[in-house]
């Protein structure tokens, strides 16, 4: 498989054509054919087209220049949050930046689609939700998109060291062909002299900011008989029970990303997302995974449905338990003893038996559009929400900021609602479908005879007719963090909806909280989440707790020393004393300074405190702190942070040194 070669036209010759193409999910097919032992398929022609200055950069301390990065192969990824094509790209982007991490530079250029999606605090949530750490662009005037005329998302332009553009493709898959050619451009231009290897040491946005408790949850789910909800903490990829009242009572699995079956304290999961309630077993949309996962409440355990880990390759192939490939399954809901899973990349609806997990395409052809028709001829737009009444599916089409109900049994229909297209979409309330505009809606939820919809890059909650599409707002105005009643609350691209007699809960994405609101009076109200020494994120010793921070070097006496630590915490929080406060204090070499051990851990000390240690005849070392601080708003207690952190403080020993090492750091609060 070869790159695009592709000419750069002048700015003033292209158009930008975001009508041809939306997201791509395979690879582009137009290929130059040339042969493999040619080396001058690897070098670059035309000179690549300058970055404008002026530009916001997220992931970095400074903008970012072709110039600058002369003597780097480098990567542009035109990408937009929100399209499910270019989330399965990343797993790629970083495979490679793990295997090149000297010689590539990957750069996203943020092209947004929606006009939400345009906003650069928007994009860093969502560098954040996906950890990326490579530099990125936000390109919301499309100036590089027209600049190297790319037409759909996600696309690729690769750039050899002299700044001079190899090729270009789009659509996933990509990993194979820029493994290829970019090891083949690591030998040419190391042998030309012309490959620098210097780290550019740029900063992630994740060293900037906090993590909340939960952390970016996608979906909720109320439960009456069991008197609970069930939350996605899609980020810490777990699913936290708690009481209707916020008690944690369960947390399912250990928070680390992956595949693994067991008990709740060693199963894993992926970017988990929408759940149901059979009985006593809780099925899940593993989306990150591509499985469905299967929890039973009563034995505390976790097996997988159906999936088997991979993302599918090929569309509309049925198959049964780990033998099926799915692709990106987002949410799920059940009719009688049958699911219906929201496959938002084929853009589809999926029907599994869950007993013989058997499982095939309900509706959508796996083209991407929004139309009406019979059920598995209807191209679909990202079907990423999902609810019943037992005779239709209601389904939230992001894509398309479009609902549309399919029909079950006999009735094979699929009609809209509420939508236009894929590139039509606002914030419109009306009287009927034909004059309401979404704006990518995630979330979906059935109240009495009326559907609750999360619009979620309009920040708000909707009240749709399914009949006529009447569309009432009900809460949220712009984005924010407010409780308050109707309109004057505020939330940030909220995800999930569920509904509890008259209680709706609301997975606040953004704002990483559940929310609570009454759909009789219209007071919206957060979740306070108690007992949260049960959702702890726990390390293994010799693992760093998170994000890792260089301070100060300190000139230190060889001899009696004490350290004085004084963690502290920006005005208006406290710590929770509910969960467990530790700090680790060790040397990078392990010397035993702290009477005769070689590591003192502190569980919830009072600030400051005071260690004696002798570092008599220990060499200069490094000092690590753990951190691992949860920390809460100190007066109602609803917004709870978690800090994961390693101070790292190099030590220069002398018999002039200081008799005290200062550590004074402050924890952040900033969470976007």
């Amino acid at each position: 498989m070869a790159l695009i070669k592709k000419q750069a036209f002048p700015l003033f010759l292209i158009m930008l054509s975001l009508m041809f193409s939306s997201c791509q999910s395979k690879p582009a097919n137009n290929l130059t054919q040339t042969a493999v032992n040619d080396s001058s398929k690897y070098v670059g022609k035309i000179h690549a087209p300058e970055f404008p200055k002026g530009m916001q950069w997220l992931n970095t301390d400074r903008p970012l220049s072709l110039k600058e990065l002369r003597g780097k192969i480098v990567l542009l990824d035109f990408w937009t949050y929100g399209c499910i094509n270019c989330y399965h790209v990343f797993p790629d982007l970083k495979r490679l930046e793990k295997e090149f991490p000297n010689t590539l530079v990957v750069i996203g250029v943020h092209s947004a689609k929606f006009k939400s999606s345009g906003e650069t605090k928007n994009i860093k949530q969502a560098i954040l939700r996906f950890g990326l750490d490579h530099p990125v662009v936000n390109d919301k005037d499309f100036k590089i998109w027209k600049s190297y005329a790319i037409r759909a998302w996600p696309s690729f332009v690769l750039i050899d060291p002299t700044g001079k553009i190899v090729g270009e493709t789009s659509g996933e898959g990509i990993y194979d062909m820029m493994h290829n050619y970019i090891s083949h451009m690591v030998k040419i231009f190391s042998k030309k002299g012309e490959l620098n290897r210097k780290p550019l040491n740029l900063v992630p946005e994740s060293e900037k900011s906090a993590q909340s408790v939960l952390y970016f949850p996608g979906k909720v789910l109320a439960d009456g008989h069991g008197k609970r909800l069930f939350i996605a903490d899609t980020d810490h990829n777990r699913i936290v029970v708690t009481s209707l009242d916020g008690r944690v009572k369960e947390v399912i699995g250990n928070g680390k990303s992956g595949l693994k079956n067991g008990t709740y304290q060693e199963a894993m999961f992926n970017q988990p997302q929408g759940m149901t309630l059979m009985g006593d077993t809780l099925y899940v949309a593993d989306t990150g995974n591509h499985a469905i996962r299967a929890i039973n409440l009563k034995t505390q355990s976790v097996s997988t449905l159906a999936g088997n880990g991979k993302q599918a390759e090929q569309f509309n192939q049925p198959g049964t338990g780990k033998k099926v490939s799915l692709n990106s399954p987002w949410a799920i809901t059940h009719v009688d003893h049958e699911l219906y899973v929201a496959m938002a990349g084929p853009h589809q609806i999926w029907k599994i038996n869950p007993e013989t997990a058997y499982a095939e395409p309900f509706a959508g052809s796996g083209a991407e559009g929004l139309s009406e028709g019979t059920r598995r001829q209807v191209p679909m737009a990202q079907p990423s929400g999902i609810t019943t009444d037992g005779k239709y599916l209601y389904v939230a089409e992001p894509e398309a900021s479009a609902v549309q109900k399919v029909g079950l049994g006999s009735d094979n229909k699929v009609t809209t609602i509420v939508g236009k297209g894929l590139f039509v979409f606002g914030d419109k309330d009306g009287k009927e479908g034909s004059q309401v505009l979404l704006q990518h809606d995630l979330g979906i939820a059935l109240w009495q005879d009326k559907l609750i919809v999360a619009d979620t890059y309009n920040n708000k909650i909707k009240e749709i007719d399914p009949n006529t599409g009447k569309t009432t707002t009900l809460f949220g105005g712009k984005e924010g963090y407010k409780d308050g009643v109707g309109k004057n609350a505020l939330f940030d691209e909220p995800g999930g909806v569920s509904v509890l007699g008259n209680w709706l809960y609301i997975a606040d994405t953004n704002n990483h909280l559940i929310r609570k609101a009454n759909l009789n009076t219209h007071k919206v109200e957060t979740l306070t989440l108690t007992n949260l020494k049960k959702m702890e994120l726990h390390t293994e010793k010799e693992e760093s707790p998170g994000k890792i921070v260089l301070l100060k070097t300190q000139d230190v006496h060889s001899g009696p020393v004490q350290i004085s630590l004084n963690i502290q915490l920006p005005k208006g929080y406290k710590f929770n004393t509910d969960a467990s406060n530790r700090f680790i204090l060790k040397t990078a070499k392990g010397q035993k300074i702290f009477q005769g051990k070689k590591v003192a851990e502190l569980n919830k000390p009072a600030f400051p405190h005071h260690i004696d240690v002798n570092l008599k005849g220990i060499t200069n070392d490094t000092l690590y702190v753990d951190t691992y601080a949860y920390f809460c708003n100190d007066k109602t207690l609803d917004l709870c942070l978690y800090q994961g952190i390693r101070y790292k403080i190099p030590l220069q020993i002398t018999s002039s040194g200081s008799k005290t090492i200062k550590i004074e750091p402050t924890l952040k609060t900033e969470l976007y």
